[in-house]
């Protein structure tokens, strides 16, 4: 009965999250407190159980790279960025859109896909504003490389950390078995944005020409500001590539990073604060209370059971049942509470399976299934939520459907592309 009332909260939830009739911070924090009321959360221990409740690495991590961006944003680097693409793009739309996602994508399986789009997001919005134009496409595009792109690596995309470290996964071994794949999934869908995005690809050359007149360099406000958030963001990115070597969480980095810049810049701290995307923290904090309601009633053991009994025997049937069945659930409940919840129930699996071959096969088809679902709505992925937060406060609002219809077709094809791939590779 908790489990049905649990799940009923959470889909009512979903609704209104996707129907955008009731702010989503909104509906979260009520879904949120009517699991509290109904004591279908653990009591406390939502509050300190990563796995169980909110995720506080996730939540640092965002909290500490959103001050760092908004430091770096004083300096003119994102006007200076910013103009520099217009102009190597020479103003041209699908040119301008597979440069951004270019740098997004190979920038995220090393920074995260997260801290990626913290920082190219700003750039973007600056880039259409000088252009005039709309700055939805390009965000979304974005986002879509960043969710790609950030699962080839360990510390590319934050689901591949909780699995790395329950499966006792390196960074070499997501670089052998994710990076092939990615590419591949990269190169087809930076074709086919040209399709996907034709609608929104608008040229105006006098607005191109008045771009091409500006020099970027006076962009530059503050060129000494400049060079130490370089360094600290150089030091920072070098810790976070460091993560399986150094052992320290990519959200204390963050965090001692976001107190370095506070430290060099001189910033004022109230200033810097106002820049930090609150409502996108709270969003996620009631998210993480109400999947653990889901996880605490048996909802999620339920559908785990399940899928042991169904699959026990036959391993190509579980690597598919993973890998599209998380590209569904990663996309409706938020990738990293479900990666957290359901890799206990991947390693049961992976404990019958015959040879540690065949296990680790099922380990990949629930990275890609997870990493590739994230593309599948709105609220997917952090990434997702975070940019989306950034286009909204620049006034570039991006509604939870306009996201979601390009989302959804990126991930059907991915997690087909992907299906193929785990097949030719562990089961051929």
């Amino acid at each position: 009965m908790t489990g049905v009332l649990a799940l009923g909260i959470f889909v009512a939830a979903y609704f209104f999250i996707a129907t955008e009739k009731i702010n989503k911070v909104k509906v979260t924090l009520i879904a949120a407190g009517l699991m509290a009321v109904f004591s279908l959360i653990p009591g406390a221990e939502v509050f300190f159980s990563e796995h169980a409740g909110i995720d506080w690495n996730v939540i640092f991590l965002l909290f500490g790279m959103m001050v760092i961006v908004g430091i770096i944003k004083q300096t003119g680097l994102f006007d200076y960025l910013a103009i520099w693409a217009a102009k190597k793009s020479k103003g041209r739309p699908y040119r301008l859109m597979v440069m951004l996602m270019v740098i997004t994508a190979v920038a995220s399986p090393f920074l995260d896909n997260v801290t990626t789009i913290m920082l190219v997001a700003p750039v973007t919005v600056v880039v259409c504003d000088r252009l005039r134009i709309p700055a939805q496409p390009y965000l979304i595009a974005e986002i879509l490389a960043s969710n790609i792109g950030g699962a080839a690596t360990l510390i590319g995309d934050p689901p591949n950390i909780i699995i790395g470290s329950r499966a006792g996964l390196t960074f070499n071994d997501f670089l052998v078995h994710m990076a092939p794949i990615v590419i591949v999934v990269f190169i087809l869908f930076t074709l086919f944005t040209k399709v996907l995005f034709r609608k929104s690809f608008e040229y105006h050359p006098e607005r191109v020409e008045a771009v091409m007149a500006l020099n970027e360099r006076r962009a530059i406000t503050d060129p000494v500001l400049l060079r130490r958030c370089l360094i600290v963001l150089g030091l920072v990115v070098v810790a976070f590539s460091l993560h399986s070597v150094l052992h320290i969480d990519p959200s204390i980095v963050a965090l001692v990073g976001a107190g370095v810049m506070l430290l060099v810049s001189r910033s004022d701290t109230s200033e810097v604060l106002r820049e930090v995307e609150w409502p996108t923290l709270v969003f996620f904090m009631a998210l993480f209370v109400m999947v653990s309601g889901l996880i605490h009633t048996g909802v999620i053991g339920a559908i785990g059971t399940w899928a042991v009994d169904t699959f026990g025997g036959d391993y190509f049937a579980a690597a598919t049942a993973l890998l599209f069945g998380s590209g569904v659930f990663g996309a409706f409940f938020d990738n990293i509470p479900y990666v957290a919840t359901t890799a206990p129930i991947v390693e049961g699996l992976v404990a019958q399976a015959p040879d540690p071959a065949t296990g680790q096969a099922l380990w990949w088809a629930f990275a890609l299934g997870a990493d590739f679902g994230g593309n599948g709505t709105a609220v997917a992925a952090s990434a997702n939520v975070v940019a989306i937060g950034i286009a909204a406060r620049s006034g570039h609002r991006i509604s939870f459907w306009q996201f979601t219809k390009y989302g959804i077709v990126v991930t059907a094809l991915s997690l087909v592309i992907a299906w193929v791939y785990v097949w030719l590779r562990y089961f051929m």
